[in-house]
């Protein structure tokens, strides 16, 4: 394992994930400004202070038929004109891919100051339209042909292949639905903070819950989102020559996993034929990002922000972090450990089913939620004594893995 140099966190923004931007005659520019300022200013940075621009997006020649948005930052904030600027697109890893390439750009010391940006805007098309776009996140041609939802269609393949190695309770499903909508109704900037969901909603009924594909309900699903979140991450020379002028508290990267695999989900069911877990390679991402960090257990976290673009994401993730045994995953949902005043809170944000799934931004604002809970500013759904947190933010049906641990600036 190679030594790192160290990265930190200094600030950053979210947008209010409950808006339609298109409704407000508004557009990806317009996005893109409101994001790169307000991060610049909570970040307590100037415009001329910035090395490096990093931009995640995953679907925008799709949505609103604009690419080339490393440049656009430029075209709104002409106070970084100039400044190298470059878009990663992972389908739903975009975020966590743009903070890998800034973190290599601090840590080579090409640069010291790196603004990443993550923006997406979906809702201005509907419903069946967005899901051809996103099925471009697919091995096109080679899987899902026939669905007209492809997501749903995997991820409830996913349950059951838990269910044909395990076993799994639809149950358990539901129960994270039910606490990730719960903990997003006191996140002010949650899309789903001001929704009515009664009972029936986290049950198997198909007037409040219609099923959508095979295992995968309504609420099982992640949010379709307009949003942008943004990060200031600055290196250790910077920080030590320089700190003096950070206008708040300050997080490090303390370690990070980053690994691919294969497009097509049944590839990957395949190589873990008769492993521990059905997919390794996440447990390794996670494991790399332990390893770096200086965690032996789990438990040495404070929390988790996790990919649960469907409830079984976030039910694979509790036992590929090592909070169960392989398989298990539904005894740490009914023993509560997952809940926000568990002993490992998993999405206290409400993840992305309750905050939001703008899908390029997703991984930046896991990052920047996990450096609000660290540094105590987490309003509204602050994990109380915080000070390590890990984000998992992956890209189709776990094809690209980012694994972070973020430590508090004191004593990290």
């Amino acid at each position: 394992m190679t030594t790192q140099q160290p990265v930190w966190i200094i600030g950053g923004y979210q947008s209010d994930f409950a808006r339609n931007v298109t409704k407000e005659s508004r557009d990806i520019g317009d996005l893109v400004a409101e994001t790169a300022t307000g991060s610049l200013s909570a970040a307590g940075i100037s415009a001329e202070q910035v090395d490096v621009i990093h931009v995640a997006n995953a679907m925008g020649e799709f949505y609103v038929r604009q690419g080339h948005l490393g440049s656009m930052v430029a075209s709104v904030v002409p106070g970084l004109s100039g400044v190298p600027a470059t878009r990663h697109e992972a389908a739903c890893a975009s975020g966590g891919v743009a903070v890998m390439a800034a973190m290599a750009d601090l840590e080579s010391g090409r640069y010291d100051v790196a603004l990443v940006l993550g923006v997406e805007i979906e809702r201005n098309v509907p419903g069946p339209v967005g899901a051809r776009y996103l099925a471009s996140a697919s091995w096109v041609g080679h899987e899902g042909d026939g669905q007209d939802y492809v997501w749903p269609f995997t991820f409830s393949r996913i349950a059951e292949e838990y269910d044909r190695r395990y076993g799994l309770e639809d149950r358990h499903l539901r129960l994270i639905a039910r606490q990730n909508i719960a903990n997003a109704r006191t996140n002010p900037k949650a899309q789903t903070r001001d929704w009515s969901t009664p009972p029936a909603c986290f049950a198997d009924d198909d007037a409040a819950n219609p099923r959508i594909v095979g295992r995968v309900r309504r609420y099982d699903c992640s949010q379709v989102t307009d949003g942008g979140a943004g990060i200031l991450l600055v290196s250790d020379r910077w920080l030590r020559h320089s700190g003096g002028s950070v206008r708040g508290p300050v997080a490090r990267i303390a370690g990070w996993g980053h690994r691919s695999a294969s497009l097509h989900l049944q590839d990957k069911l395949d190589a873990s034929a008769g492993a521990d877990f059905v997919f390794p390679h996440v447990r390794g991402a996670i494991r790399d990002a332990f390893s770096r960090a200086g965690i032996d257990d789990v438990f040495e976290l404070d929390g988790i922000e996790t990919h649960d673009c469907f409830t079984v994401s976030q039910y694979l993730a509790i036992d590929h972090f090592g909070i169960t045994k392989p398989g298990r995953s539904g005894d740490a949902v009914d023993s509560g450990i997952t809940r926000r005043d568990g002993a490992l809170p998993v999405n206290p944000s409400g993840g992305l089913i309750g905050v939001g799934h703008p899908v390029g931004a997703t991984g930046v604002r896991m990052m920047l939620d996990g450096y609000l809970q660290v540094t105590h500013q987490a309003a509204g759904y602050q994990v109380q004594g915080a000070r390590r947190f890990a984000t998992l933010n992956f890209g189709g049906s776990t094809a690209t893995v980012v694994c972070t641990v973020i430590s508090h600036g004191a004593g990290a």
